[in-house]
């Protein structure tokens, strides 16, 4: 909430909503919560004792029941393992105990996925509430909190309060400039406070800001701060580059930013951070969860989570928690969970239940500093020898309070606010008067209670000691193996609501166009990463380095630029205008500069040329390029004159051979196609087209064939003119429906007026029929003309008076805006058939077109899909205030229940109820949702973008394409969202039917895998195949050898997908000795729906049930030595990362889990 506590500030975290609907005064006492304390200790040695004197005359058998027992604890609870750090500070590490399976598995099922069994789903708890908004009083969203007084008597209040500043890395200002005018003053400010009394505490987050610091910090400065840490007095939370969102963010990207900040802090530090803080996303997923315990923290904390979901944990002291996945039945991925109890994390809403009381004991807000006062009239006052007990004893009346929504004893406070601590006098205000509060209570035996400063890692490592002493197990509860006496949860927490209607769901699609950027830097960074990792291992020569080690801070820079757009105001699309500019511009910057190095990486992988540096011009350029930040990518076209030929070299940056219908730009159609060898190539010309009803043609040529690439490897094409022996790409059959003015057509087409009422295209596997007059999808049929679904395609907007960045709240139902008597265009060719409408609307330029496409390509995937790309440009006041949607309406009885990802990662079962409004019944969808018929009929949506998703009736899917809107919506950003840009929305559909029985999905409470082909399709979509055209024709007179780089033995099992392949410190490789390992590949193994086709139709014949290895994976390089790893690249104890064994690399062979993303460390050297 930067500034958001200055007087007149707008707070998305709570401080505009306080003057409004908060009391200005505590309330009377009202329910009681007493905390019930059950004293147990373990009873398992009493019980070996018990048999011990029962059998001491069969002293043998006595001895073996001993020994048993002995056994059986090893087994529950593992032998402690302190855990990897490079400082000690005499801390006790929580012991990692060995979990309970609670269902069989044996390596024979691996491949199968069970549930997990818990004692709480976020589903259950939906199903319960009733979201009634009842007003609690002082606490406005829960009750009137009380409690007996005896609570403590035998186990005293231990409470941490945990100063912290919450540094966005941009929002309101661009992360540079926060940085000069807030977060150097705070981190001076943290070294100089903190250094002053031991008893002072800090955790700081954020990465970006540090790692900014510290390039400008006195060695003094820096001394300092790493002696708070080696002390325990500053603590390094989350540490990532980021605190990143977790509703719009790839996976891939989450990895990455963890791993960039992660490893800076061990490089520059030297320390690994182990709990992980994220008080300021919209929502979490458990996708977050499952990384960082692969990363191998232990605690998290969380606080933007629906305000009814909080009440209904903290009325069963539930707010403290282990997460567990959902498919996850061995407990491994169980990560302990603190929950904040209230709507903000500002000190009003931290130190108990009455935020009216709590804002007293924010001294930042005494007068004379900068921000707001308290808004309920009561203002903070210097602590002094004659207030000090009645100032303590209010405030520990809070904590109190604070304390019963939980069942320890040991009480998290967090102190801090947006940008806090930027000033001496503000931080010595702070610790002042809170330390002479504290020696108060602690004065007083007659209390119970002990109050501190303290970190994260105080707080957990006092909760987990208190948990082994005092059993707060529940009856029956399942639990975990990790750490006893809380409750195990699976699900997720979207979608978020922080008060009454108002569901954080806008945020899932506020500026669509830069979410489309980031995903297109994700997937070419992963390119370019791989194509170091290649030339650097096949490289054994100083001279070859070059190009790559010269890269290499450039590299870094497009690792932290794609790493700070994941930022919960990045991607999200809720920072000001010229904070987007300033993420967008350095996007645009790091695809440049991949892009070119691509360009000459490809060079040196076929052998054009051995060694090349950076100063060297590139003899290729990317087929697609942007002119600016903001800018749709436009395709080069290539000119190629009587006698010549052109080189498009394609890289596959997929673990499998990739046949795939590929298209290419030409500014002439008398073309021919030709392979490395010099072979035809059948292909295909068809029109290019454009959103302008008056110039739908744009006079350029797209060229159409199926290509073969290697997988992670190149290959090399031809486009000829003039070649002889070879057919030129076939010119499609044009067909044009308008009721204006007849367009003329463009040579070499055949073009002819489209009659009837349907337009229909085909392939070998489906029929689409459309409506011609509105232009729109209507009917999908299988390949033996059985109707496969109906599909209604509906396009429609909704107006939205009161929606923002953050915020969806339309007004009623979203209204249709196609009329009858559009555009229409049919284009059939032998491998690619499209039909393209410029629908009528009621507005003079439409703001969407659409073209729908399907292939003829033998063994690939794209003759399964239908692909869709939407043209939007909802730009002009002519769209203010409305929300662009398309909507799918199929036969699929799925009774509102349908399928979205998390993070790309992992699929979760959504559920529309009529309890809660529109907005709080769409979820976020990064890449992928369907819908299930209980006959096993499937209708999957995947996106290369992140967007929102609702299923709001029966048979329908619903996705959000842009929105435009001009008012703030009280959440602090002060402005609405108005930059929209021209932009591409792409959807692969695919209809499927199942070939064996499933469960209905409206009563299977677990959420469904992908089958085989989904996880392909949405593969492909996602990591593109990379084109690059040459600077200059050739000769066709002179044929060069052929050329394509083919790096991997064979292909990867179908159901094994490369994440990354890397080299994570390229800068510092040739200082590096190789026994470092100075390579990391990042594995994950899908889970897929057995009951659709198995080997997923599309030349799959290999899944990943036995193991591979990784020795005699790459053709020409020696893969010398693999070391299982963390994700973060930090820890290499797999047992404490809750891997099993078998996921481990022995002997280099591995053989992963279903869902399980698996890292190794690997050396490599070339064979040459």
């Amino acid at each position: 909430m930067a500034f958001s506590s200055y007087v007149g500030g707008n707070s998305r975290r709570g401080g505009g909503w306080a003057h409004s609907l908060l009391p200005t005064a505590s309330g009377s006492p009202g329910l009681s919560k007493s905390r019930a304390h059950h004293h147990r200790k373990a009873s398992r040695k009493r019980a070996s004792a018990l048999r011990d004197f029962i059998f001491t005359n069969f002293f043998t058998i006595g001895l073996s029941v001993s020994l048993f027992f002995f056994l059986l604890v090893v087994f529950r609870y593992g032998v402690p393992k302190p855990l990897s750090s490079h400082f000690r500070h005499g801390h006790r590490h929580p012991r990692f105990r060995k979990p309970i399976y609670r269902r069989s598995s044996s390596l024979a099922d691996r491949d199968v996925v069970s549930s997990a069994v818990v004692d709480i789903t976020t589903k259950d708890l939906y199903d319960k509430i009733e979201f009634l908004d009842v007003d609690g009083g002082p606490w406005k969203q829960g009750w009137r909190v009380n409690y007996q007084g005896n609570e403590w008597d035998s186990e005293k209040l231990k409470v941490f309060v945990v100063p912290h500043s919450h540094n966005d890395p941009g929002w309101k200002l661009t992360v540079e400039e926060y940085y000069d005018r807030q977060s150097r003053h705070i981190l001076d400010t943290i070294v100089e406070t903190l250094s002053k009394d031991v008893r002072r505490k800090f955790i700081w987050e954020e990465m970006s800001y540090l790692e900014r610091w510290w390039r400008d910090a006195s060695e003094a400065k820096r001394e300092s701060f790493i002696n708070l840490v080696q002390s325990g007095q500053l603590e390094i939370v989350g540490g990532g580059w980021v605190m990143n969102d977790e509703a719009n963010s790839h996976y891939f990207a989450i990895i990455e930013q963890m791993m960039e900040g992660n490893m800076w802090l061990n490089d520059t530090i030297g320390v690994v951070p182990k709990n992980s803080w994220a008080i300021d996303p919209f929502g979490y997923s458990s996708t977050m969860a499952y990384l960082l315990r692969r990363m191998g923290f232990e605690n998290m904390l969380i606080q933007r989570t629906h305000y009814e979901l909080k009440k209904e944990l903290a009325l069963h002291k539930n707010l403290e928690y282990v997460w567990r996945q959902s498919w996850d039945a061995k407990e491994t991925t169980d990560i302990f969970v603190h929950m904040m109890p209230f709507y903000s994390y500002d000190v009003p809403h931290t130190c108990g239940p009455e935020p009216a009381v709590c804002c007293q004991f924010d001294f930042a807000r005494m007068r004379g500093f900068v921000y707001e006062l308290c808004p309920w009239g009561l203002h903070p006052v210097e602590t002094n020898q004659e207030n000090v007990k009645e100032r303590a004893l209010t405030l520990l009346d809070q904590y109190r309070k604070k304390s019963t929504l939980y069942r320890t004893n040991t009480l998290l406070v967090p102190l801090g606010d947006d940008f806090r601590y930027i000033s001496i006098n503000e931080a010595e205000a702070q610790f002042r008067n809170y330390q002479m509060l504290f020696d108060y209570i602690n004065s007083d035996p007659s209390l119970n209670a002990e109050a501190k400063f303290g970190t994260l890692e105080d707080y957990f490592r006092t909760l987990r000691e208190e948990s082994e002493r005092v059993n707060y197990s529940r009856p029956n509860e399942v639990g975990s193996g990790q750490i006893g006496g809380f409750p195990s949860l699976s699900g997720d927490f979207f979608t978020y609501a922080d008060r009454q209607q108002d569901y954080w769901s806008g945020y899932y699609v506020s500026r669509p166009f830069f979410k489309a950027v980031d995903r297109v830097l994700e997937h070419t960074l992963r390119a370019a990463e791989i194509m170091m990792a290649f030339l650097l291992g096949y490289c054994h020569k100083a001279s070859c380095e070059k190009l790559p080690t010269g890269f290499s801070y450039k590299l870094t820079a497009a690792r932290r630029n794609l790493a700070l757009f994941q930022h919960h105001d990045g991607v999200t699309g809720t920072a000001k205008d010229h904070v987007v500019r300033d993420y967008g511009t350095r996007m645009h910057t790091s695809l440049h500069d991949l892009q070119i190095f691509m360009s000459k990486a490809i060079e040196v992988l076929l052998g054009i040329r051995h060694e090349k540096s950076e100063q060297h011009v590139a003899q290729f350029e990317p087929a697609q390029v942007r002119s600016q930040y903001d800018a749709q990518p436009v395709h080069k076209a290539i000119n190629v004159h009587e006698g010549t030929a052109q080189s498009v070299v394609l890289f596959n940056p997929l673990e499998q051979t990739r046949d795939e219908i590929v298209m290419v730009i030409v500014n002439r159609p008398d073309v021919t196609v030709l392979d490395s060898n010099w072979t035809c190539v059948k292909s295909q010309v068809s029109p290019e087209l454009q959103h302008d009803k008056n110039k739908i043609f744009s006079g350029r040529h797209r060229v159409h064939w199926k290509a073969s690439v290697p997988p992670l490897g190149l290959q090399v094409y031809y486009i000829a003119n003039g070649f002889v022996g070879c057919e030129k790409a076939k010119p499609a059959k044009v067909r044009i429906f308008t009721k204006e003015k007849q367009l003329p057509c463009l040579n070499p087409y055949a073009c002819a007026k489209l009659e009837g009422e349907t337009a229909v295209i085909r392939n070998r596997h489906q029929t689409l029929t459309f409506n011609v007059n509105l232009g729109l999808l209507q009917r999908v049929s299988g390949e033996d003309g059985s109707k496969m679904v109906v599909v209604g395609e509906e396009l429609g907007m909704y107006s939205s008076s009161e929606s923002g960045a953050y915020l969806f709240k339309p007004n009623g139902d979203a209204e249709p805006i196609v009329q009858a008597g559009g555009l229409l265009v049919v284009s059939e060719g032998p491998l690619m058939q499209e039909i393209y409408s410029y629908p009528k609307t009621r507005w003079d330029k439409s703001p969407i077109s659409h073209a729908t496409r399907i292939y003829n390509g033998d063994n690939t995937i794209q003759e399964f899909l239908i692909e869709k790309e939407y043209h939007v440009e909802l730009l002009g006041n002519d769209f203010d205030n409305r929300e662009l949607i398309v909507r799918y309406k199929t036969d699929i009885d799925n009774k509102r229940t349908f399928y979205s990802d998390l993070n790309g990662f992992q699929m979760s079962r959504r559920e529309t109820y009529d309890k809660i409004p529109v907005q709080g019944n769409y979820y976020p969808m990064p890449s992928l949702a369907y819908m299930r018929a209980p006959n096993g009929h499937r209708f999957s949506v995947h996106s290369r973008q992140s967007l929102g998703v609702a299923s709001l009736k029966n048979g329908w899917l619903e996705i959000m394409l842009d929105r435009r809107l001009v008012r703030d919506d009280g959440r602090g950003l002060g402005q609405g969202v108005m930059d929209n840009r021209p932009m591409n929305v792409v959807f692969h559909i695919l209809p499927e039917s199942n070939i064996s029985s499933t469960s209905d999905p409206a009563s299977d409470p677990n959420p469904l895998s992908p089958s085989l082909l989904s996880h392909r399709v949405g593969s492909h979509l996602n990591y593109p195949i990379h084109a690059f055209i040459a600077k200059k024709p050739r000769e066709i007179s002179v044929q060069p050898p052929p050329m394509s780089f083919s790096p991997l033995f064979s292909s990867l099992p179908c159901d094994l997908h490369i994440v990354g392949f890397k080299v994570p410190r390229p800068a510092k490789y040739t200082q590096q000795p190789i026994e470092t390992s100075r390579f990391a590949l990042i594995l994950q193994r899908w889970h897929w729906d057995s009951s659709y086709c198995r080997k997923g139709r599309a030349q799959c014949t290999v899944v990943a049930n036995e193991s591979i290895n990784l020795y005699d994976m790459f053709k020409g390089l020696a893969v010398l030595s693999a070391r299982a790893t963390s994700l973060n690249l930090l820890h290499e104890d797999t047992e404490m990362l809750g891997y099993t064994e078998q996921d481990v690399a022995q002997e280099g062979h591995v053989l992963i889990s279903p869902m399980e993303i698996q890292a190794y460390k690997l050396e490599i050297r070339s064979n040459d």
